[in-house]
């Protein structure tokens, strides 16, 4: 962070910079995007876009794609190198230039594309044709592609931002290919941890045909009575899901606490009363999510809001780097770079390639009129930036910010109409995403001296891939409205999506008064918490609760933030143990696998349901 405050350097000092890359890092020779690593990254980021999109629906989050992608790949071309001979082995730059593809596909989840869809079903009944989708999704990602590529050099070769994942990820590839018995046991704990959990999604979730079937419950409590009724009537109990379990472990320990203590202010503390005085008419997930989304909604987009203003400078040297867009490039024969990187040309070449075909599906789709689609264009460049470097200074896509000021800006634009209310900020936040998470492999790519125009191309079939997965599968897993907002698929990125949306168009009068109460408090405990975060000491910081943790548990079953509670604290209690770079080394790799596991364990039932094989 201190070094993104930091003065840019001057062109010269710039220019140093890049030529002491180029010769001391920089390989020219290694191969890196190869037709295997392509077909590789397709085929593994389709597969965790899969398990991202089962998680979305369940908890919110995604987890990550690009580590866990380069630890299958090498476990695999390991095995080829030793039966075929070492030089079939996959490298160390091939592996991150296919980490790159698996990327691009594997967040096809994100930038609000999991979150405006499911609120557009939800909220309408609204759900465009298959290849209207892929089309959409496709143009939205590609779009974030091209919108890296002039802002790359400024923020990762001279600024030298951090982009902790992608950091991470560099220096996982050199140890993975340095010490090859430490990567064994990843990927051996990787393959164990995500069979485990496979078995046990199958027995709890698959019923054969015929009366003997036998599958394990999916919930447990104790026999009691909470408010006259059974505990799991108000969804507290233990779910068996290490998919959750694996979740947590992922998080930090404040969140995972943090989700602990909104369930229990949402369950045990606000909807027992409000049940009673018949506010919430019945006793149930979704009758009580129904009325605590309100402040959860104002809690998340508070906080992220207030984040977001305490950015102000990176927001400032976003819109610096702007000019940078309308800059003459060099002459090759004085760029050192002119051959290695993606070219600027790209940028508006890809804008005016992707950018009708965006304004035309918005119109055709989405009813938004065609200057307000073409008006996103820019702001989708701009928020790109400002994502990118909010990303490449915290590893936090400030997609929770950047969603409803788009979403306030339409509002203004095209004020009661709810599609292009749901649909606009979809194009934005998608474009953002896609942008941070490209400049994150591309500062992987640069610890390790690879070809960025390489890894640019690669995200590009990863995009074609994701699309292409992603939305049959959805369909598949969400064939009508009533699957969201319930105990399968809580979609809580999409109630809170959807909630605002709706606030904006109908207005604050048409909520219960009990609600708009419940927003105000919302609104109030996001922004002090978000305060807070950003002044208080640090050994403060870690006392307070995480306004995410808070916000999502209060529209997920207690029994989900349950488990990740406990799998934050198995996370915490290793790393305490271990310290905190060899239990990561544990964690990641187990943790990913009961998520990866678990998940297309889940999609994989729905298959066989669809077909026949197994029944609901």
């Amino acid at each position: 962070m201190v070094r993104a405050l930091m003065a840019a350097p001057t062109e010269a000092e710039a220019l140093e910079l890049e030529k002491k890359w180029l010769a001391e890092l920089y390989d020219a020779n290694s191969p890196q995007l190869t037709v295997r690593a392509v077909i590789t990254g397709m085929v593994l980021g389709a597969v965790m876009c899969l398990a991202n999109l089962y998680i979305v629906l369940k908890t919110g989050w995604s987890v990550g794609v690009t580590l866990t992608a380069c630890i299958m790949a090498w476990a695999l071309f390991s095995l080829v190198g030793k039966s075929l001979g070492p030089k079939h082995q996959m490298g160390i730059l091939e592996n991150n230039a296919m980490g790159s593809v698996a990327s691009a596909a594997g967040y096809m989840t994100g930038g609000g594309n999991m979150a405006a869809l499911p609120a557009l079903i939800m909220l309408t009944g609204q759900r465009p044709s298959p290849i209207i989708l892929m089309a959409w999704f496709a143009c939205i990602a590609g779009l974030g592609v091209f919108a890296a590529i002039p802002i790359k050099r400024q923020l990762i070769n001279r600024e030298q931002l951090t982009f902790p994942t992608g950091t991470a990820t560099a220096e996982t590839l050199k140890a993975l290919y340095a010490h090859g018995e430490e990567g064994k046991k990843q990927a051996r704990y990787l393959g164990l941890a995500g069979l485990a959990a496979a078995v046990l999604g199958f027995l709890r979730e698959a019923k054969l045909r015929g009366e003997k079937s036998f599958s394990l419950p999916s919930q447990v409590s104790l026999p009691v009575k909470f408010h006259g009724k059974d505990l799991l009537e108000w969804t507290i109990g233990l779910e068996l899901s290490v998919l959750m379990f694996g979740a947590g472990a992922l998080m930090s320990w404040r969140t995972g606490w943090s989700l602990l203590l909104g369930s229990f202010i949402t369950f045990g503390i606000v909807a027992p009363p409000l049940v009673a005085d018949g506010v919430i008419p019945e006793v149930g997930f979704k009758a009580i999510a129904g009325w605590t989304v309100w402040m959860g909604a104002a809690v998340l987009v508070s906080s992220g809001l207030t984040s977001f203003a305490f950015q102000w400078r990176s927001v400032l040297k976003s819109v610096e780097s702007l000019t940078s867009l309308f800059k003459k490039a060099k002459p090759a024969d004085q760029d050192p770079l002119a051959d290695i990187e993606a070219p600027q040309s790209w940028f508006p070449m890809g804008f005016l390639i992707l950018g009708p075909p965006t304004v035309l599906l918005a119109w055709y789709a989405f009813d938004i009129p065609w200057w307000a689609g073409a008006l996103a264009l820019p702001l989708s460049v701009v928020m790109g930036i400002v994502a990118a470097r909010v990303t490449g200074e915290t590893d936090v896509t400030p997609t929770k910010a950047l969603g409803p000021v788009t979403q306030l800006t339409y509002a203004a634009l095209l004020p009661k109409q709810l599609v292009p209310n749901i649909m606009s900020a979809n194009i934005t936040g998608g474009v953002g995403l896609h942008a941070a998470d490209l400049l994150t492999d591309l500062k992987s790519g640069y610890l390790l001296g690879a070809r960025p125009r390489q890894q640019v191309i690669g995200q590009l079939f990863g995009v074609f891939a994701g699309a292409l997965v992603v939305v049959p599968v959805f369909n598949l897993l969400v064939p009508t409205a009533d699957v969201l907002g319930g105990k399968e698929f809580p979609a809580p990125s999409a109630q809170v999506w959807a909630n605002v949306s709706k606030m904006l168009v109908v207005g604050l009068d048409a909520l219960h008064s009990t609600a708009r109460w419940a927003a105000l408090i919302g609104v109030i405990v996001g922004t002090v918490l978000a305060i807070l975060e950003a002044k208080a000491p640090k050994h403060v910081k870690k006392w307070l609760p995480s306004p995410s943790g808070l916000g999502i548990a209060m529209v997920l079953p207690a029994w989900n933030s349950i488990m990740m509670f406990l799998g934050a604290a198995a996370a915490e209690f290793i790393r305490r143990r271990k310290g905190n770079e060899a239990g990561e080394r544990i964690i990641m790799p187990v943790a990913s696998g009961f998520v990866a596991g678990e998940s297309l364990m889940g999609v994989a039932i729905k298959m066989l349901i669809a077909f026949g094989v197994l029944t609901k």
